[in-house]
């Protein structure tokens, strides 16, 4: 091993020598572990899964909700040099199995909530270590998680920083979404750079309720990590519960999107809390909600700019600082704004988000091509759209439209998924699929439809699509016409039909 190498499992060593007694992972349930047992913990795990045959680089599948075994996996994969490669959990079986067909999984984890979603493939293919599940008893050709520690413990290879650690799933542009491998460099530089920003340390504790298949509650909990701090896991996000955590553990630090953050506001409110632990919540909301966060606790609300591809925040800042602003640059990135031919545009003028440094991806997991064409020029082209005030803070305008992107929740959509499902609705001519402001979750899904019929309804649209991919996907608002605007070479005319039906 190189004298210079440092991986996120050398985080997790670090703290086990020099914060061997302070609390590192807290369940649900109220048991929890120290440094120095987490350690035990992952070594025993990473030796279990070296001793069913897993090798440096090979991918391990998640489908499953938060366990705090869950996050040891993520731990165990990083001592081994494996891949985590997570799944979104509520995504349907057709979904899954696309993405598991780029995979190319050594091993398959699930729990009890996500069975019904794996496909028939996993439970045929000879060639998997082995299938797991988290909790409940294990069905024919399944094993039970907690037989994967070992008990005796064995070294792990040498890996370095360039070493990849997870595939996240990020953009569906074309139907399967693409995954961006993160390397174990990527999540500590981008850890690094939130622990300077925000001033995280050793006390704070994070409330782990976002799913771990998503960038900001992962990129979140490995910089609680690194911080030397503690992750209190949720296997899903209530508020009620939520609020009783925070309370509970004195949890310090909440990831947000809508409509986490009024969850736990109006949940808090109910119990009588001011949720005086609280000191950070991050992510992005109504500037309605981010200012009641902060009248209503003592906490601030961090907001910025980032994306799966640069392992979480590009720039970050405090709401209340620049309201509107998405923060400067982080200490470890470069950002420029271009024209569509890669100029430099001056400050106040849009263009494309360009970044450069050691949080950015290695690239799009077996797509050589698509990672060539967003990396062109050595800069990583985000696909969105921002604006440089004149000190230099970055404010966001949009995706550009080839990109388009709606986050109900959090949830990443792309109109071409949507598009491809409403059209094999028998009668449908042509249809455009954009976000709209939502009240409960932020940006809603709306479908315009162009067809001959009178019948279809916005149940009838939504069941259809809810049919074929994730329930989160299906529109909100639907309108019906004879006929969409078209430009002259016949493509349906997506700003003339925004204009018509906002």
């Amino acid at each position: 091993m190189e004298p210079h190498a440092f991986t996120l499992y050398d985080v997790l060593a670090r703290n086990a020598e020099a914060q061997r007694d302070d609390l590192a992972l807290i369940a649900e349930d109220g048991s929890a572990r120290t440094f120095a047992e987490l350690r035990a913990r992952v070594d025993a795990l990473g030796s279990g899964l070296a001793a069913r045959g897993l090798a440096e680089g090979d991918r391990v599948a998640v489908l499953a909700q938060n366990f705090a075994a869950y996050f040891e996996l993520y731990l165990a994969c990083a001592r081994q040099g494996l891949v985590a490669y997570p799944f979104n959990w509520r995504w349907s079986v057709e979904e899954v199995e696309r993405l598991l067909e780029r995979a190319g999984a050594r091993a398959f984890v699930a729990d009890q909530s996500t069975l019904d979603k794996v496909p028939a493939a996993v439970h045929a293919v000879s060639n998997l270590a082995f299938r797991a599940v988290f909790d409940g008893a294990p069905g024919a050709g399944w094993i039970r998680f907690d037989d994967l520690y070992a008990a005796a413990v064995t070294p792990p290879p040498s890996l370095d920083a360039t070493a990849p650690f997870a595939v996240i799933a990020t953009a569906a542009v074309d139907v399967i979404p693409r995954g961006a491998v993160l390397t174990h460099g990527n999540v500590l530089a981008s850890s690094a750079m939130q622990i300077g920003t925000m001033g995280l340390g050793p006390s704070d504790r994070n409330l782990l309720a976002l799913p771990l298949f998503h960038i900001a509650a992962l990129g979140n909990a490995m910089g609680i990590l690194q911080a030397g701090g503690a992750n209190v896991v949720m296997a899903k996000f209530d508020a009620e519960a939520a609020v009783e955590l925070i309370d509970r553990f004195a949890v310090t630090y909440l990831s947000d999107f809508p409509p986490v953050a009024t969850g736990v506001l109006d949940a808090a409110q109910k119990r009588g809390t001011r949720l005086p632990s609280l000191r950070f919540v991050s992510g992005l909301d109504h500037p309605a909600v981010m200012a009641r966060l902060q009248q209503e606790t003592s906490a601030d609300f961090w907001t910025g700019f980032g994306q799966t591809e640069t392992s979480g925040f590009v720039t970050i800042q405090r709401y209340r600082d620049l309201p509107g602003g998405a923060g400067k640059p982080g200490s470890l990135c470069r950002v420029r704004l271009v024209d569509d031919c890669d100029r430099e545009v001056p400050a106040g003028t849009p263009g494309e988000i360009l970044v450069r440094g050691p949080i950015v991806f290695q690239g799009y997991d077996g797509q050589p091509h698509v990672t060539a064409h967003t990396f062109r020029g050595g800069w990583h082209h985000t696909g969105d759209v921002g604006r440089f005030g004149e000190d230099g803070t970055l404010f966001y305008v949009k995706r550009k439209p080839e990109k388009e992107l709606i986050k109900p929740g959090g949830e990443n959509v792309y109109p071409a998924e949507v598009e491809s499902v409403i059209m094999t609705v028998e009668g449908v001519t042509g249809v455009c699929v954009f976000g709209v402001p939502d009240p409960k979750w932020g940006e809603g899904i709306k479908a315009v439809i162009e067809t001959g019929r009178t019948d279809l309804t916005l149940e009838a649209v939504r069941d259809h699509v809810g049919a074929s991919i994730a329930r989160y996907k299906r529109p909100g608002y639907v309108e019906l016409t004879a006929e969409l605007p078209r430009k002259d070479d016949g493509a349906i005319d997506r700003d003339a039909v925004k204009a018509r039906w906002p």
